[in-house]
């Protein structure tokens, strides 16, 4: 005869699924019951089968139901014994700290804020006429390869860049505008130095044709990288954006070699921190503007916090580790 009487006698989870085991298992009691039915007569096969699927039966259902006691008595024991008095007075408060890319970009926008910029917004969401066609970057063009971006099944897309706020603003008011743009910003890319969504500030600045120079830009940007890093050297190399002409991107003397040459820098004595041009006149004549000129420049915050405090990999801001706040205090 088996005992189905030790299931109710089981004080623990483990010691039910043990029994459990010993009766319904791969060797279980019950299991060798079934492989017995060879052996029994033909005509007495009918009542023990039946007899012993209503044994099982029972077995499953009487394991069912202690389970469920046992697991809602470790829950109610696991409550009690983490239980706390809520009103009880701790001093344990701790100052929080900022992140350090908020932190970052707190300070680039006093920076130009102070300088009479404004601060524009605008949709993360965004159309390919302001992410791509008004900035200069029709369609197949090959430089839309430089920017892996994620569409969506409707056409649009998340925006690559900050720049389509610089067209929106252009179409809603008249020059002269000194405005940045700051914010999240979206491309398909993810290892020590980029993510899939990362931080931007781009600014802008027109004015009536010829009162905007390359020398007003580069004087402005000298003043603002010495702002963020120190005594640093400056120095602007050529090179290519669709959206302005001529273009340039900003170095700084390194700032944990000072220029001498290190792993950081690649032993060059250089750390590129920004782009930067004249704006394009097809990027004008896509907002309708005329017989003005201005220049534009854009950066990344994460690529700015991660020198200026010396964070070694992109992705560890993202990972919510406490530690890496806690330095921040």
């Amino acid at each position: 005869m088996i005992d189905l009487s030790k299931i109710q006698k089981a004080l623990h989870l483990d010691e039910l699924e043990k029994i459990r085991v010993e009766l319904l298992g791969k060797n279980g009691v019950i299991t060798k019951e079934f492989k017995r039915m060879k052996e029994i007569p033909n005509e007495q096969k009918k009542e023990f089968a039946k007899n012993l699927n209503e044994l099982k039966n029972k077995a499953m259902e009487l394991i069912a139901q202690k389970k469920s006691q046992l697991e809602e008595q470790a829950l109610e024991e696991q409550l009690q014994a983490e239980k706390i008095d809520v009103s009880l007075y701790s001093n344990r408060s701790e100052i929080g700290a900022l992140h350090p890319v908020q932190m970052t970009m707190d300070k680039i926008i006093d920076f130009f804020v102070k300088l009479n910029f404004s601060v524009e917004t605008g949709p993360l969401i965004e159309d390919d006429f302001h992410n791509f066609e008004a900035l200069n970057l029709p369609k197949y063009h090959p430089a839309r390869d430089m920017q892996d971006t994620f569409y969506m099944n409707d056409g649009m897309l998340l925006r690559t860049h900050t720049s389509p706020v610089q067209i929106r603003t252009m179409k809603k008011q008249k020059p002269p505008i000194r405005m940045i743009s700051p914010g999240a910003v979206f491309r398909r890319d993810y290892d020590l130095t980029h993510t899939p969504m990362f931080h931007q500030v781009e600014g802008l600045v027109v004015e009536d044709k010829d009162k905007v120079s390359f020398a007003n830009l580069k004087f402005m940007l000298e003043s603002f990288l010495v702002e963020m890093f120190g005594d640093v050297k400056v120095r602007f190399r050529p090179s290519f954006f669709p959206f302005t002409e001529p273009s340039a991107e900003a170095d700084i003397s390194c700032i944990f070699c000072k220029g001498e040459g290190c792993r950081v820098c690649s032993h060059t004595g250089w750390l590129e921190v920004l782009g930067c041009g004249i704006v394009d006149p097809n990027v004008f004549k896509a907002v309708g503007y005329e017989n003005v000129s201005g220049y534009a420049f854009g950066l990344g915050v994460e690529r700015f916090a991660m020198l200026m405090y010396g964070i070694n990999d992109l992705r560890s801001m993202y990972e919510g580790d406490l530690r890496l706040m806690e330095q921040f205090k």
